[in-house]
Formats: structure tokens, sequence, C-alpha cells
């Protein structure tokens, strides 16, 4: 064990080999294949932003997935981990600390839920988990003893578990600095997705492809990812629009943050809500195993051919296809689709507040070993971030915000409200009005065929 100074952005945030080995782990985590299964049949509801882009929006984050990230990435090298003078890691709270303090800095507003009791249909899985992981153990153990440094990398990576513990610091650590923390009853996936569709927060970030599945209409990926270059800004909302600029923006793709939005995903798939939840069962979920030999591809072909998992076990080919013994696939279908939520509006209150500049010092400086100025320092940031924060988006008012997204080139038009002043270069502007009722909206979310666009691009001379 080591202890190392913390609180450090920079090293934290530079885009290391450990991050993107980690990224590519954990990219098709929840449901299997699912990322590349999206990319290559519904490639338009794959939109692309910048970091930035999310000023003043709330977003619901899968905080046990970031903590996981953290213990992997943060001061790790081999066996040795970020720890405080008594020993105890702080690699989650060094990481938690720095990257929310960057999502604030951005003028985003983070609200951080954590998982609750598991539902029963994962014991299996996590039992998985739990063999792999002392299987992970003993191989560290014999890299160990022979001195083999890559395989220590390796599988000291695989014997990492996010504890009650960690949960319980960061949870106290966020509400110190005056960011909203929500503890769900059971899956964090489901309740971020609820939060989503009732409209309490703007999108849900994640790595994990069951919030989709558990109907989050708007998905983010990678938000928590250290940007690696500036680049112009994408923003492909609900319109098709600009489906033309996707193809000539393939360069961008690596420093961008992915956008999934349900209800497209659903019209390019040609699916219903029940036959996507389907499709992700086939596919391999957490909560049930998959038929053996079917993949996304096949699962997608045969939920198309024959509706519904009810229809392909009709008519699957049985001597080729084993069918799991007791297959409780009805019974996660029915999690997805009625996943435990909290919809008790006080215990959802969802607000962000200065942050205790007493208690922080206490915690992280006296009880943890962060350096003093450094977390002062922090503390001036947040209470900065947070001011800046508080003007919120111009959009929510209904006024014309001038578009970040990369311009279309065309014919220089005439100014709309007969300016006198000499013409520039047209801008773009977004008008966004949220006029449609929530019954509406959430019958979008769900991939309804007669949904109206929520905003749209209008020319105006400058």
């Amino acid at each position: 064990m080591c202890f190392l100074q913390p609180f450090f952005f920079i090293s934290l945030f530079s885009p290391s080999a450990n991050f993107l080995s980690l990224s590519l782990s954990l990219r098709n985590m929840g449901i299997k294949g699912l990322t590349k299964l999206l990319a290559d049949n519904a490639p338009k509801a794959m939109k692309e932003q910048k970091f930035e882009a999310y000023f003043g929006r709330k977003i619901a984050i899968d905080a046990s997935m970031s903590i996981y990230q953290f213990l992997i990435v943060v001061g790790r090298s081999g066996t040795e981990m970020l720890t405080n003078e008594a020993g105890e890691v702080t690699s989650h709270l060094q990481g938690m600390f720095s990257r929310t303090i960057r999502l604030l800095e951005a003028g985003l507003k983070p609200v951080y839920v954590f998982d609750g009791k598991p539902p029963d249909l994962k014991k299996q899985e996590l039992a998985k988990r739990y063999s792999k992981r002392a299987d992970a153990t003993e191989d560290l153990a014999e890299a160990v003893e022979t001195g083999n440094k890559e395989d220590i990398e390796k599988f000291s990576k695989r014997t990492v578990k996010v504890t009650k513990q960690h949960n319980e610091d960061c949870q106290k650590l966020l509400r110190l600095m005056g960011v909203p923390v929500i503890e769900a009853p059971s899956e964090a996936e489901a309740q971020c997705a609820a939060l989503c569709k009732s409209g309490k927060v703007y999108a849900v970030a994640s790595e994990d492809m069951d919030s989709l599945t558990f109907g989050a209409p708007r998905f983010l990926r990678h938000l928590m990812d250290p940007s690696s270059r500036k680049v112009p800004v994408m923003e492909f909302e609900i319109t098709k629009v600009l489906e033309n600029i996707e193809e000539k923006c393939d360069y961008m793709l690596n420093s961008l943050y992915s956008i999934l939005i349900l209800f497209q995903i659903l019209e390019e798939l040609n699916l219903s809500m029940d036959q996507f939840i389907d499709l992700c069962i086939l596919s391999g979920c957490d909560y049930c195993d998959s038929i053996r030999g079917i993949g996304g591809q096949t699962a997608l072909k045969l939920i198309r051919q024959h509706g519904s998992i009810e229809g392909i076990l009709e008519n699957i080919n049985k001597e080729r296809y084993q069918i799991p013994v007791d297959w409780p696939y009805q019974d996660a279908r029915r999690l997805f689709k009625e996943p435990l939520v909290s919809a008790d509006d006080e215990q959802l209150e969802i607000k962000w507040s200065a942050p205790d500049e007493e208690g922080l010092i206490t915690f992280l400086v006296n009880e943890n070993g962060f350096n003093n100025d450094r977390v002062t320092k922090a503390i001036e940031k947040i209470k900065a971030a947070k001011n800046k924060s508080s003007q919120g988006r111009l959009e929510s008012f209904f006024k014309p915000v001038g578009s970040t997204s990369i311009p279309i080139k065309r014919k220089e038009s005439k100014c709309m409200l007969g300016s006198s002043k000499p013409r520039i270069k047209p801008k773009m502007f977004y008008i966004r009005a949220f006029i449609l009722s929530r019954h509406n909206v959430l019958n979008m979310s769900l991939g309804s065929k007669h949904s109206t666009p929520l905003s749209r691009g209008v020319c105006f001379g400058a």
C-alpha cells in the first residue's frame, strides 16, 4: 500500500492508457453487445456532443459505476492504491471530489444515484462476479509470486469491488459539497431512468446500457471520461434535419460524448418498447441467462420476424438452440417494465446547496489526509461554479439561444426581421417550446410514431 498526496487534477483527467482500457472494459456492461448492435442498426440515434454542451443540465449519474471507475484508475499501480496514512483507500474520494468539481465548473448539475438492494433475479449474476473476483485473486497471488508486472496490473483490477463503505464515504462527501444524492430502493439505473422519464433530470449518465432497457429517454455515455481535445459541438436533437452531417464528422467521435435517444432507437430498429426489452434479454442481461448461440444481430432478426420471445420459442429450432431450463425471461421483462423505484417527491427532492466548508476540511483533510490548501482552493471552485450554473439555460425561458452546433453550409438568406443593419453571416438559434403534456412527452420517449419535434433550428439575421 502507498500513501500518495491526494488531489491531483491534471493526472486524473489526462487520457491515460489506464483510463482508456477501463472504458473499453465497460463498453458493454448491462446488455451484452448493445452498443455495437445500435451502431450497426440505429446509427442516427447515436448523437455526439462535447462535454460543455450540457451547461445548465440536470444529469442523473449512476454513482456505483463511477466509484468503480475511480477505484480502478485513480492512484492505482499494480496492487498499490491511493490511501491515507491509516492505510484506508481514498481513490474513490479523490475521484469523486475532482470529477464532480469538473462537472460543476462546466455548469452541469449532477445528481448522484446510489444502488439499493439488488433484485433477487440478479443473485445469479452477482454469484458469477464473486466467482470471477475469487479467480482473479488467485491469479493475482501467482502473478505477484512470479513478479509478472503485466499480470499483476491486469488481475488486480479484476479484484476491485465497490463496498458499502465506499458508497457511504462518497455520499457523505457529495452532501458536504452540496450535491444532491438519491439512494435508490433497488437498481440505480432504474431510478435514474425514472427521474429522466418524469422530467426531473435531462438525461442519465452511465456506462451500463441497462439504463435504456429501463426506459431512459436520453442516455449519455463517457460523460465522466476526460476530454482529450477541443472540437466543434454537434447536437442532433429529435429532428433528423442534420443527418447529412453525421458522415462528415467521424474524425471527432473519440473526443465527444455519446447521446442515445430512446424513441429514435425504437424508430430506427422498427421495434416497440416491449420488443426492445425482449431484444435486450435475448442479447444477454444481468437478470437471466440468454439462449446460447443467439447474439444481438440474430436476436434482432428473430424479434422482427416473430414479434416476441414467446413467438421465437414457438418457432425456434430447439435442436440447434438450447433454451435455458426454467428460463425466467418473463420475470426479467417484468423487472425492466416495472422496476422498484422511488416516486416520493420528498425523497426525490433535488436541490443543490452551498458547500459545507468546515465539514469538507474535517472529512477530507483531518480524516483522510488530503492537502489543506488544495481542498480550500477546490471549495472556492465549487462556490464559483455553483454561482455560474445558477444562470440556467436561456432556452428554458422560451428565448432564442445561440447554437453551439456545427454550422451548415447554405445560401445566405435575407433577415427575417427586416433589420436595416448590414448583413453578416447568419447564425443558428434554437427555440425550444416545452408545451407538450407530460403524457405526450412520455409517449414520445416510448417510440410514438406521431411525435412532434421538441426543437427546431430557426435562422435569423444577426
